[in-house]
């Protein structure tokens, strides 16, 4: 079973096919930005973009994304090793604090601008809702994904 992940070809092991993608990307390919924090898909901790949308890994099997293009927020980064936009955003705001969701945060705002060049504050609400961030640093991540958005104009 392959799927394309963060742009390379990658075989999902037969072993870890009944395993949740969270898991699958993190004990196998080494992938740990994602994390765990509900299990239940709620919290937004483990968010990453399954053919172009934010999905919660936490609750997706892993033999379900079979021949999917996955991103995670290590492979948003340019080739030459600069941030993507989302993320120098994220630092320029000052975002983070603890950090725990910010991987999960990051991949939501990123398929939104992907959709949406230049989104509302409600269609950047609805986006980001689900994503929650114990250090409530929600005022500084709207204005991080707006600071994007105006940048692309």
């Amino acid at each position: 079973m392959k799927i394309l992940l963060n742009n390379e070809s990658r075989v999902i092991p037969e072993s870890w096919r009944q395993d949740t993608l969270l898991f699958l990307l993190r004990d196998h390919f080494g992938l740990v930005g994602a994390k765990l924090g509900c299990g239940e898909g709620v919290c937004g901790a483990c968010t990453v973009i399954v053919n172009g949308v934010a999905t919660r890994s936490c609750i997706t099997p892993a033999d379900s994304v079979q021949g999917a293009r996955i991103e995670t927020v290590e492979g948003l980064a340019g080739d030459s090793g600069s941030l993507h936009p989302v993320q120098q955003a994220w630092l320029d705001h000052a975002v983070p604090q603890c950090g725990y969701c910010q991987a999960g945060q990051i991949m939501s705002a990123v398929a939104l601008l992907r959709e949406t060049a230049l989104p509302t504050a409600g269609e950047v609400e609805d986006a980001m809702e689900g994503n929650l961030c114990r250090c409530g640093t929600y005022q500084r991540i709207r204005a991080a994904i707006h600071g994007v958005a105006e940048a692309k104009r």
